[in-house]
């Protein structure tokens, strides 16, 4: 047989829009101009290229401006210093001392036990809404008798009359009312993937660990933006940290901010080792803040499991990134507005304000995201359920900031602070993509976790 090479080509629109570079290539010059990187020659050739239909010349452009964009150089002015090396973001820390607990071995456990069951509950609370924006939110929980936020939403709650004034599909969500233990979710199956590979590989697992234990243990459907990049990369060939660089429009999107918990959860007080373990993981697939999200998520889990102050919790976490980042200024401008007494309403606002959630940047992109992370945490108060919910109800990514913020207060509270309300629809259970542990016991993790400390 003759084979005619112009007829084999992949058919575009059997892949997935985030796979293919050049469909997110208006995505990559929003990303670029935010790293200052000096791109605004080349704004309308992206916009040409982004409205050609997919297929071979589209591809041919984008790898055309992937090139144009990595040899292009920091505007001049750019007032932040980001980088993704892990001595260079050690040099750029403004570490934060604060007193600590004394913490029993008992204690920890209750601790152990609520940030994982906090995460659980926060993500379910988020999962029945994950891409919803605020104007159908606002439509939801006022016609629910939901406002504020207080309680899970219900199957039982979704009438025929709310969905006709909401253009965010409602129908066939994973309700609390409805679930029988957590069920299947990126930002519970990561914690319990970190697990088995600190298992597996040891607290001194490396970056190209993670990598093979991705491809060995969860299908690329389990994978979504920067971390679907990623994982094509490594089947490609590339290795950490280019398989996070190569054609990545995602790279700092909140994909690794969701995925470092574990390393908080093995690290109580050393916040310094929780952020250098998620260095290694994050830089697999994400650069600058995306990584600097990670560590600040799982430093902030280290020190809540030696203070009760939301503010020194907060500040640990940010003490591990670079303050001359955008993640820094975005997240202390959080913790001023708090200091001056500006209201959450607003604080929230200007956020909506800063980072437009109708575009998938700004809804997914980490600093949108940790600044309600942060401002849920210090205007809840400590209050388990209140945090959630503010995380929630405030939209952009619901069950990510959901699980952050009830992973950090179940550390900070312990498991008897999260009632029954909370935790009755999990059933002490999760559901994950994990191959072989598609069906895990909450409290049995909780035991394996002091295995790893």
């Amino acid at each position: 047989m003759k084979y005619n090479f112009e007829q084999i080509k992949p058919d575009y629109a059997y892949k997935h829009y985030w796979e293919p570079f050049s469909c997110e290539i208006m995505n990559e010059f929003i990303q670029a101009t935010d790293e200052g990187l000096d791109v605004a020659e080349y704004e309308e050739l992206f916009r040409n290229v982004d409205k050609l239909p997919s297929g071979d010349i589209k591809k041919k452009m984008g790898d055309v401006l992937y090139e144009a964009v990595m040899k292009s150089e920091i505007r001049d002015g750019y007032e932040f210093n980001e980088p993704s090396d892990l001595d260079e973001i050690r040099k750029l820390r403004k570490k934060h001392d604060f007193a600590k607990n004394n913490c029993s071995n008992e204690m920890l456990k209750e601790k152990i036990h609520g940030a994982w069951m906090g995460r659980v509950c926060g993500c379910l609370l988020g999962k029945p809404v994950e891409g919803i924006r605020s104007e159908d939110m606002k439509i939801l929980l006022t016609e629910s008798g939901n406002s504020p936020m207080y309680r899970y939403i219900n199957q039982s709650d979704i009438t025929d009359e709310i969905q006709e004034k909401c253009s965010f599909n409602l129908k066939n969500k994973c309700y609390a009312d409805v679930s029988h233990g957590m069920p299947i979710d990126d930002d519970t199956n990561y914690v319990v993937l970190y697990q088995r590979i600190i298992e597996e590989y040891g607290r001194d697992f490396t970056p190209q660990n993670v990598a093979d234990a991705w491809q060995k243990y969860q299908p690329i459907t389990a994978y979504f933006t920067a971390e679907r990049v990623a994982y094509i990369n490594f089947v490609n060939g590339f290795r950490p940290p280019m398989s996070a660089m190569y054609k990545n429009p995602f790279r700092e999107w909140i994909g690794a901010q969701i995925r470092g918990d574990y390393f908080g959860y093995i690290n109580p007080g050393k916040m310094e080792i929780a952020a250098e373990m998620a260095f290694r993981d994050a830089s697999i697939s994400h650069v600058k803040n995306g990584i600097y999200g990670e560590m600040f998520a799982s430093a902030m889990i280290a020190a809540a499991a030696v203070t009760d102050n939301i503010e020194d919790i907060i500040l640990a976490g940010l003490g591990e990134i670079p303050c001359t980042s955008r993640l820094y200024s975005s997240v202390m401008s959080v913790i001023d507005d708090y200091r001056k007494g500006t209201e959450k309403d607003l604080v929230m606002a200007r956020i909506h304000e800063e980072y437009d959630e109708h575009t998938g940047y700004g809804w997914c992109h980490t600093i949108s995201n940790a600044m309600i992370v942060a401002a849920a945490l210090l205007y809840g108060n400590g209050d388990f359920g209140k945090s959630i919910c503010m995380a929630v109800e405030t939209c952009f990514d619901t069950d990510c900031n959901g699980a952050t913020v009830g992973s950090v207060l179940g550390m900070r509270n312990g498991i008897s602070s999260i009632g029954e309300e909370w935790t009755k629809p999990v059933e002490n259970t999760i559901h994950t993509a994990i191959l072989g542990m598609e069906k895990v016991k909450v409290s049995d993790c909780v035991q394996k976790t002091f295995n790893h400390m």
